[in-house]
């Protein structure tokens, strides 16, 4: 039996699921997305991701596709038609479909499109191995902070890493470290600090980093949000990343190097285990 996939207000299944050609997240990649994880049939603090759609759209001067309400009760629809227990839902909102021109179409409806993936998230082996990275060139466009879908930079340095026998890469921009291919970045310095670089428009504003970061400063960790170069990450106690879909995950090879002693740390290990209490927590 094929998933069933949500496009622009019917349930279809994923082969009968089509857009028009001339939809301009096709075109000019004119559309935002967000992924929300899904644990015991249910989203890990989807009220967030939500709202940082709305906030997306907002800065492309995007119509929603519907109201906020609306695409909530379709994604547990969606979430109910495919029985998916753990894994993820994808959305994405796109401009529209119109003729081909480069400005922003006056009659355009914005376009919805919903799917689940099944994969386990909580029991992730990698958790306890950590995964190993690889540093390239950050070459993206320079609004981050909008979850736009132009991921064919993001795509590249992950097909980099995967080619350097890496399980991913972190980008660097001016000599520090920006974020990961999917994921922010994060350090623990040897003084136990956990370091990782500010909000601005040059990062993705994680969600998942948003709630790690308020749960480490609850159990007494110290956080400086600052840039952070990658000599600094060979000389951290730990390092590792924050993502919807791998949650925390120990980084322990960096550029062929093991961080600290190459295995995943105390602190990445306690907040891992404490983002999953919150993520369980959150459900909706």
């Amino acid at each position: 039996m094929s998933r069933i996939v949500y496009v622009n207000g019917e349930f279809l299944p994923e082969e009968d699921a089509k857009i028009s050609v001339f939809d301009r997240g096709f075109l000019f990649a004119d559309g935002v997305y967000e992924v929300s994880t899904i644990i015991d049939g249910k989203l890990v603090d989807n009220g967030a991701h939500l709202a940082r759609l709305e906030r997306s759209m907002k800065e492309l001067e995007m119509d929603q596709p519907c109201t906020m309400e609306e695409l909530e009760a379709a994604q547990h629809e969606l979430l109910r038609r495919n029985d998916v227990k753990e894994g993820g839902l994808y959305l994405q909102v796109t401009r529209g479909a119109a003729d081909r021109d480069f400005a922003f179409p006056k009659e355009a409806k914005s376009s919805l499109v919903m799917f689940t993936q099944a994969k386990a998230v909580i029991d992730n082996p990698a958790a306890k191995t950590g995964i190993s990275v690889v540093t390239v060139p950050d070459i993206r466009w320079q609004r981050r902070d909008i979850k736009a879908v132009g991921l064919l930079p993001a795509s590249m340095a992950k097909q980099a890493a995967l080619k350097a026998g890496a399980d991913d890469a972190w980008m660097v921009e001016g000599g520090y470290v920006t974020e990961g291919s999917s994921n922010n970045a994060h350090i623990v310095t040897k003084d136990g600090v956990l370091v990782t670089r500010a909000l601005s428009n040059k990062i993705l504003h994680g969600i998942t980093r948003k709630a790690v970061l308020a749960l480490a400063e609850e159990t007494g960790i110290t956080v400086e949000e600052r840039s952070f170069t990658p000599e600094e990450v060979g000389e951290a106690s730990e390092a590792f990343i924050t993502s919807a879909s791998m949650f925390v995950m120990p980084v322990t090879k960096f550029d062929g190097e093991p961080v600290g002693d190459g295995q995943p740390g105390p602190v990445s290990t306690r907040l891992r285990a404490l983002y999953v209490a919150f993520a369980r927590d959150s459900l909706s």
